[in-house]
This record gives structure tokens, C-alpha cells and sequence, in this order.
């Protein structure tokens, strides 16, 4: 179909220099016998979870011959990165992410398509698991199939107090369906010789494979995506290469039929390039260069970019349902009223730039912002978003975040080699001899303030993209850009990695407030679900300035708090399975709030002890949890007395109600099982051998949760309490609290602005940052006692067991389970895919330090 009538806006690309500046820069150890060169063509692709997969090749000169690789770094640690050699006989085409972060798939030339699954939940380790075989036809286009999640972005809304009204779920079907709704899990590729082939996971494990043509006259596809129809349908989008041949696209449907995976597909209508009709422009761009859906679940908007051997051009096009005239002889007959006019799909042609350095690479922004048509608008507005925007790399070394509707200018990023004033115009800028650097592949982050470019020499470059998009933005619009998205991301339950690269130490404070005060005016239920994602959040952004880094202590105890009073509570059992509503759990919480009686006995009283019967060796098992539990405590009124300083760890825990409540419970439980169990109880080191050490600590605790368990009528501890937690370093000996772990992330080395220069496969030994230095004082020092931070086990100086680590918060924890008791592999079930904050797992070297 030829191109609609609508006439284009033309952008000149020019604009306000800046809005994106380089974090840090990650490249191979030049080896003299082999070496990682950029692939042809070179993939990159990021995950939700802010891991980063990308392909070079290896060239081994001795051997001659090229290794197809895959890289996965995760962006906290950049040089730690993981390589396999893909098994790939052919060139690697395509990378994509499932929709959890969790699993990979690569396509080659050769037609092969690989998924890749962590080995043990690792980060750093990945094995290939299933796949499927187009054989001899190279794959152009890949995607996994939609699962029917799709949550929709209000920006407008952001400032109403409603998550919901923020965040909404919008009505999208799965690609296909198993029985009871379920969405099947599977992919669809598109080769060159124009098949279209989808493999469907099984829940036994098996691949149901299916291979069709796209249309009954096969013909080339050099250039194809795909994107899904909220009804299920996927439709796919073609093109020979050529300018002067059409953009198909096309309709299809994927279903199971006894047992067979079965593909329908329609041809849905066509575009010409509105550059191949322009009398100025024609035969200027022979080749169609990029062919993109502006979203995956966005079929209804396509990006086009073509080129020549120094020049592209982009357009973007939308896809319009309209009126279709009848005529008025057919009038008479037949009058139309209303929604009985019939109608017709045509694309129309939204906005154009103007004549641009050659497009090396193109990304797309992954934030779910629902855009019509009539939202140009929006791209003369100053005050810009940042997932408004997709990136455009050229040759010349530059990246330009442009609109993605108007295709107007919103940052711009200059290279090494590209330093140029910003008003000077392209074509009569002189051109540089020999090959310039520039971005091959790239990929925005989930949350569009981070992009990442792999370039012609096969070096990573991780780019912030300011919030304000280099535009002079007050303080409070900024900081409520950035609490948009981390609010964003704690209802998905994405990685918020990239969105600390733009949080200042003089920020900290007023996030971690406001996203509290935001958290708070949400309803019960959902607080309890994002209860400790908030905290793991308040952990992360505490860790970035000097005066808030004693709370991330508090905040990492908090949720070890919350996880063992969770499990302890959850092996309490009625003892008559006819029981009314409230679990054993509950009752507990429910009889430690009302009854405020300091004598621990007599709380005891009140509860049924034979719901807390469990077998011996269970208690024995759970001592290590419960020691953490007693020290803690003992800690806690011990530092007391020193209130005043917010600058110690446990200060926040003076005040909080509810956690000390938490403890309360918790010490009940452990006084009902040492009765059954005196071996399980917390040991502790008193002074007079006829110390009910319990007890004294207990009637301290409730004087002191008293004092707060009202939030909003918190009193001052009296006097008398006060002399009595003075006393108790005379009564008991006061532990040493294992706070942090060693955190060698790459985050608070970026806080200064400056450029890290890093190597794949080395550790860096950077000067800490005056963040970090003061976050040392909480950790132990390299060649002290290791502990087993999940487990609360002693692993010794130099571990020699094989051991895994956060990608965040650096706790570690032994890869393999020492226990065979149920209870502890409960506990330790917990946290086999995730940390205590929710960060991934990766594997330590043996004997770390």
C-alpha cells in the first residue's frame, strides 16, 4: 500500500548538548596468541534484572580459527564476567531476554537456536538447556512469547498517592494458553528465506516445534521483529533490505493442536519509506538498515531507518484504523450510521528526521509509557521523561536520545572521536580518515537512565542518561522522576541498579523519606507484599552517602529479622487440626501485643505450649538463628544508652515499634522451646552463674517496646530503664555484630562523576570512595574470620568451601547445604534464587578474602 498523505515533522536533530556522560568503560586484555574481536553482526541485550549478555569472537591465531561467544556480565561487576563459548558453528544473530531476567536465548546463521538457564541460580554460571534447529537458515528476528503481564505507565499520574493509579494492569492475552489460562512459555524466530518457526516448552520439558511460512510467495528477509496484538496474535514485520521494496508485515497465530504446534499467518497491510517517494530523497537511501517495533507490545508503531554509505534517515510510522468513504449512490441505498461505517487499517507516517551521520545502532526504550498518536505534543514539552526516549548510535561516535514519537532531540552523547560543536551542520563537516569508533550494539536499561554500548573494538561503555534529559530541572523534579521509577520497580520487582547512578549523597535522605511516606499510603495488603522489597530499596540508596551508612546495618538486620520470624513462626502447628481462623502465628502475635507484662512466665501462660512441640533435632538445628536472635537483643538495649548518635548501627531499631515487637514474640517462642531443648537456647556469657539472662533481657525489651509500639505517640525511655541497660555490660558480655559484608560493587565509585576504566576479568583496585571508607567500618577486614551470613556458620580465615555471593549487598552464604534437617532446608530454600534484598546470587572463587 502506498505511504498515507499525512505529512511528517522533520527534525534537524539539534538540540541541547549533553544529558548523558560516560560511568564507566570495560575492555579485554590484549593477549598476543588470541583475542575478542566485535562479532558481525555484533548483539548486546540487558535483562530486568540488570544482567548484560553480548557476543564477540574469539580469534585464536595459532589455530586460525573464531570462537562464537557469549558474554554475561551483571552491571555492579562488570569485570567479573562470565564467557562461553556458545557452541554456535555460525555467526551469533540474536539475543533476548525472557521476560524475568532469568534465561536467555541466542540464534545463529546457521539456523540454531540455544536457551540458556543459570546453573544453580548463579549469575555467573549458565548452561544450555533446550533448544531448536531451522537447519541452514539464519535467524534474523527472535522473541520469546508473551506471557500476558503487561503493566502500563502513568507519567501524568505521578504524583497521586495510589500505586495503582500510577501503575495499572492493562488487559493483554498470553500468546497461547495452557489449560486453566496458564501462559505457555516458548519462542518464535524468523529466518531469512522467509519461515517463521516457534517452539513451545512443555511442562514435562518437552519442545513442540512447528515451522511455517510467512506468505504463500517466499521471499528474503533481511531486516524482520516482532511485536504482539493484545488479543494473543503476534505480528511480525519484514523487509527484503532495499528501500524501494515494501515493509510487510504480517498476522500470526499460534496454536496446539493434538499435541502438534500449529501456525496460521494473514498478511496485514504494507508501507513504503516516505523517503523513496520524496523527489529530494530519491534513490539517495538504498538500503533499509533497521527495522523496529517501538515495543513488543506495541505492534501498532514501527521505526525505520535507511541509510547510504555516510547517511541515514529515520522515520516512524503508526498504524490507524479509519473510515473507509462510501459512496453516495451507496448512501441511498444503504445509509451509514455510526460505528457501521466500515473501516480500514492504514499506516501513516508520523515524523521524519532529516539528513543524519550513518545509524550504527538503534535501542528501544522498555518502560510500558502508553503513547497514542496525539501525544506529539508531549515531545515539545521541556520537561521531559526518560523512557520517552530511544537511542540512536552513528558512526561518527555520537549517541542521540531522540523522541520516540516526534524523533526530536532530547540528549545527545558525544564520543572521542565525534567532539564537535552541536549547531554544525553534518554534511559539511569534514571528515576524519580511517575508521572511528563507534557503538555497534546497544541496549537502554529497563528503566531508560542507563545505556549500554558494545563498539567497534568489542569495549563495554555504561552511559548514564540524566532524568532530565540535560535540560535545567529543579531539585524536586528530578528527585520525583527518580522516586517514580523506583516505585516503579518495586511494584515489578525489577533491578533498580541504573537508577542508583543518578542518586547524590544530598538526595539519600529525601528519597528514602518520601518513597516511605509513599509505601505508607498504600493499602494493608499491598504493603505486607512489598514489605521487605522497601527495605532492600532504603539498604541500596543508604549505602550512597556518609550520613545515612549506619542504617543500611539496620536495614540488613531488619530483613534477616523479618525472614527468621517468619520461618520460626511458620513451624508452629495447631494441635487439633480442626482450629479456628488464626494460625498459631498469629495468635502468638496477637497475645504478645495485648498482654504488655514484663515476667516472660507469665506471657508464656497465655499461650498453648503444645502448638510449639517440635522434635528435638529441628530445635537443636535452629540454634545458629536463635544465637542471632539473643545477641541481637542483647545488643540492641546494650547501645541504648547511647541513643543520641545516629551514626551507630541499631539506632533505628530503638524506635521502631513494630520490629521490636518482632524480637518480643521471637524471645517468647525460644523460652517455650528451651524447655524442650535447653541446648537450643541463646548462649551468653554472664557474669553470676544464677543470671536468668531471659528474662532480664526480655523485661528490658518490653519496657523499651512500650516505649514506641504507637508510631505516632513514640515516648522517651525513662531513667531507670536507661540504668539498668548501662549496668548490662557488667551482667553479660556484649557480642561483636557481624553487620555487612564486604560490598566490592562498582556503584559508590561512580558517585563523583568521574570515569572507571575497568578490564574484563580483573578485579579493580580502586580508591575507595569516602562512602565507602566509612562503610568499612561495619564490615570485617580481609583476613578476619569469614561467616556464612544466611546460615550465621563460621567458615574460618580462608573458606574452603565453595561459596556464593550477592550481587548487591555482598552477603555471602555456601553454595551446597551442610544441614539435612527439614526445618534449615526451609530456611535455606528461602534464598536459593534470591537474597535476603532480592539481588542474584554469583559464584565466589575458593578461599576468597
Amino acid at each position: 500500500s502506498p505511504p498515507g498523505r499525512t505529512e511528517p515533522v522533520p527534525c534537524p536533530l539539534r538540540g541541547r548538548a549533553g544529558g548523558m556522560d560516560l560511568a564507566y568503560v570495560c575492555e579485554w586484555e590484549k593477549k598476543p596468541k588470541s583475542n575478542h574481536c566485535p562479532s558481525i553482526p555484533l548483539v548486546c541485550a540487558w535483562s530486568c534484572r540488570n544482567l548484560i549478555a553480548f557476543t564477540t569472537d574469539l580469534r585464536n591465531e595459532e589455530e586460525k580459527d573464531l570462537t562464537h561467544m557469549v558474554h554475561i556480565i551483571d552491571t555492579e561487576h562488570p569485570w567479573d564476567v562470565y564467557s562461553v563459548n556458545s557452541g554456535h558453528t555460525e555467526v551469533i544473530t540474536c539475543l533476548e531476554w525472557d521476560q524475568s531476567g532469568s534465561r536467555l536465548l541466542s540464534a545463529d546463521a546457521d539456523g540454531h537456536i540455544k536457551c540458556w538457564s543459570m546453573t544453580d541460580h548463579l549469575a555467573n554460571s549458565w548452561e544450555n538447556t533446550v533448544g531448536s534447529v531451522v537447519e541452514g537458515d539464519p535467524v534474523v528476528a527472535l522473541s520469546w512469547l508473551h506471557n500476558g503481564v503487561k503493566l502500563a505507565l502513568h507519567v501524568e499520574k505521578s504524583g497521586a498517592s495510589n500505586f495503582g493509579e500510577k501503575f495499572s494492569r492493562v488487559k493483554f492475552s498470553p500468546s497461547l494458553t495452557l489449560f486453566g489460562g496458564k501462559p505457555m512459555e516458548g519462542w518464535i524466530a524468523v529466518t531469512i528465506s522467509g519461515l517463521v518457526t516457534v517452539s513451545l516448552l512443555k511442562p514435562n520439558g518437552q519442545v513442540l516445534t512447528a515451522t511455517e511460512s510467512l506468505c504463500r510467495l517466499r521471499c528474503r528477509v533481511a531486516l524482520a521483529d516482532v511485536a504482539f496484538t493484545g488479543g494473543g496474535n503476534i505480528v511480525v514485520a519484514t523487509s527484503d533490505g532495499s528501500s524501494t521494496s515494501p515493509v510487510q508485515f504480517y498476522k500470526v497465530c499460534v496454536s496446539v493442536v493434538n499435541e502438534k504446534c500449529k501456525i496460521d499467518t494473514e498478511i496485514l497491510p504494507s508501507l513504503f519509506m516516505r523517503c523513496t517517494t520524496d523527489p529530494a530523497r530519491k534513490d539517495k537511501y538504498p538500503a533499509i538498515t533497521h527495522l523496529k517495533f517501538l515495543a513488543r507490545d506495541m505492534s501498532e508503531q514501527v521505526l525505520l531507518c535507511a541509510s547510504n554509505q555516510n547517511n541515514s534517515i529515520v522515520e516512524c510510522w503508526s498504524l490507524r484504523k479509519e473510515g473507509l468513504p462510501v459512496n453516495n449512490i451507496f448512501q441511498q441505498i444503504s445509509p451509514v450510521v455510526g460505528d457501521k461505517q466500515p473501516m480500514i487499517l492504514k499506516w501513516r507516517i508520523l515524523s521524519a528526521t532529516n539528513d543524519l551521520d550513518r545509524v550504527s545502532a538503534v535501542a528501544l526504550p522498555k518502560l510500558p509509557i502508553s503513547l497514542t498518536n496525539t501525544d506529539l505534543k508531549v515531545a515539545n514539552d521541556t520537561k521531559f521523561f526518560p523512557g520517552l526516549g530511544l537511542a540512536l548510535a552513528f558512526h561518527d561516535g555520537s549517541v542521540h536520545i531522540v523522541h520516540r514519537l516526534s524523533l526530536q532531540m532530547m540528549a545527545v552523547f558525544y564520543g572521542s572521536s565525534s567532539q564537535r560543536p552541536v549547531d554544525e551542520p553534518t554534511l559539511k563537516r569534514p571528515r576524519t580518515t580511517g575508521p572511528l569508533v563507534h557503538f555497534k550494539a546497544m541496549q537502554l536499561s529497563w528503566t531508560s537512565l542507563a545505556l549500554a554500548g558494545v563498539d567497534s573494538h568489542g569495549k563495554l561503555s555504561m552511559l548514564r542518561i540524566s532524568p532530565s534529559m540535560g535540560h535545567v530541572l529543579d531539585m524536586n523534579m528530578s528527585l520525583r522522576h527518580l522516586l517514580f521509577l523506583l516505585e516503579y520497580c518495586m511494584v515489578t520487582g525489577y533491578d533498580w541498579w541504573d537508577i542508583l547512578l543518578h542518586v547524590q549523597p544530598s538526595m539519600v535522605q529525601n528519597l528514602v523519606e518520601k518513597l516511605h511516606e509513599e509505601y505508607m499510603r498504600q493499602n494493608a495488603a499491598l504493603q505486607q507484599v512489598l514489605s521487605t522489597r522497601i527495605v532492600a530499596m532504603k539498604a541500596s540508596l543508604c549505602k550512597l552517602s556518609s550520613s545515612t551508612i549506619a542504617r543500611v546495618c539496620d536495614y540488613h538486620a531488619k530483613l534477616f529479622l523479618i525472614a527468621i520470624s517468619c520461618t520460626l513462626k511458620s513451624l508452629l502447628r495447631p494441635h487439633f487440626l480442626n482450629t479456628p481462623d488464626k494460625s498459631p502465628g498469629d495468635r502468638l502475635t496477637e497475645i504478645c501485643s495485648k498482654i504488655t507484662d514484663v515476667d516472660i512466665d507469665k506471657v508464656m501462660i497465655n499461650l498453648k505450649t503444645e502448638e510449639f512441640v517440635l522434635e528435638m533435632t529441628t530445635l537443636q538445628s535452629l540454634q545458629q538463628l536463635i544465637q542471632w536472635v539473643g545477641d541481637f537483643v542483647l545488643y540492641l538495649l546494650a547501645s541504648l544508652p547511647n541513643q543520641g548518635s545516629p551514626v551507630r548501627p541499631g539506632h533505628s531499631f530503638l524506635r521502631d515499634g513494630a520490629s521490636l515487637g518482632m524480637f518480643r514474640e521471637l524471645m517468647v517462642v525460644i523460652r517455650i522451646w528451651g524447655l524442650l531443648k535447653p541446648s537450643c537456647l541463646p548462649v551468653y556469657t554472664a557474669t553470676s552463674d544464677t543470671q536468668d539472662s531471659m528474662s532480664l533481657l526480655f523485661r528490658l525489651l518490653t519496657k523499651l517496646w512500650l516505649c514506641c509500639r504507637e508510631e505516632n505517640h513514640i515516648t522517651e525511655p525513662d531513667d531507670a530503664l536507661i540504668d539498668e541497660c548501662c549496668l548490662l555490660p557488667s551482667q553479660l558480655l556484649i557480642p561483636n555484630i557481624d553487620w555487612l559484608p564486604i560490598n566490592d560493587g562498582i556503584i559508590s565509585k561512580l558517585q563523583n562523576k568521574q570515569l572507571v576504566r575497568l578490564q574484563f576479568g580483573k578485579a579493580p583496585g580502586l580508591v575507595g570512595h569516602t562512602v565507602s571508607s566509612q562503610f568499612d567500618a561495619f564490615v570485617r577486614a580481609p583476613g578476619q574470620p569469614k561467616i556464612d551470613h544466611l546460615r550465621r556458620l563460621h567458615l574460618g580465615a580462608y573458606p574452603t568451601e565453595e561459596c556464593k555471593s550477592c550481587t548487591r549487598c555482598g552477603c555471602v552464604t555456601m553454595l551446597k547445604s551442610p544441614n539435612k534437617v527439614t526445618a534449615v532446608k526451609q530456611w535455606e530454600q528461602r534464598w536459593i534464587k534470591n537474597c535476603l534484598c532480592g539481588g542474584l546470587w554469583r559464584k565466589m572463587p575458593l578461599s576468597y578474602s
